[in-house]
């Protein structure tokens, strides 16, 4: 049987928060950087399947990159938006290159008023965290089209490994930090939002129907 968090369950609830996780920080949250120094990385718990804290490193951020998600459901690829959220990017790639990703599976969709596909929790539950947290960014003026990617989190500047994709356009606060544009496989995200969500206690935000499975999370550089 599929197990749900009482946090994920608190979180269905409450759709205009929704796009949270439960992780805690084990020290206060990172301030946000001051221009030219670089992105904090606060150790944080949960720090399920950990992989280290990553060490930013500027000149490697600023490298264009593509991340392919290979899932059971077909090949998902985004364009990430290094000029615009490198300490969120830098994460991505730091994680992907060291195979967090690999052998999760997206553990929630949404089908009624946010337009959602959930993934980036080792644990399946909507409570799983990497070990570190990050700082928001490349919020001012931040909307939420189909094709966004985006970070979930538990509140400002709680970034870890969660994170979202619009399959339809969606209307949320500028919370949630969007690090990348799907450049290929959108017609994927319709087919797994099509198949619905299997939650009857709150229908329209559950685990998805299809399952959605990362066999791999491969980055491409440019």
């Amino acid at each position: 049987m599929k197990r749900k968090s009482w946090a994920l369950l608190t979180a269905l609830s409450t759709l205009p928060l929704a796009l949270s996780t439960t992780a805690v920080a084990a020290e206060p949250p990172a301030a946000a950087p001051s221009a030219g120094t670089g992105c904090v990385y606060s150790p944080a718990v949960p720090a399920d399947n950990f992989k280290g804290i990553p060490v930013f490193d500027a000149k490697k951020a600023a490298k264009p990159y593509s991340a392919t998600l290979r899932t059971t459901q077909g090949a998902i690829t985004f364009q990430a938006l290094t000029d615009k959220a490198p300490c969120t990017t830098f994460s991505f790639r730091f994680l992907a290159e060291r195979g967090y990703y690999d052998r999760t599976h997206c553990h929630r969709l949404t089908t009624q008023r946010l337009y959602v596909l959930q993934c980036g929790d080792p644990t399946g539950t909507g409570s799983g965290g990497p070990g570190y947290s990050f700082p928001d960014e490349n919020l001012e003026g931040a909307t939420y089209p189909a094709g966004t990617v985006a970070m979930a989190n538990a509140g400002p500047n709680t970034n870890g490994s969660q994170f979202f994709i619009v399959w339809k356009d969606t209307k949320l606060l500028p919370n949630y930090t969007p690090f990348g544009r799907i450049t290929g496989g959108m017609d994927v995200l319709q087919k797994i939002a099509a198949g619905g969500e299997d939650d009857q206690n709150a229908p329209g935000d559950g685990y998805p129907t299809l399952p959605v499975d990362f066999r791999k999370v491969t980055i491409s550089t440019h």
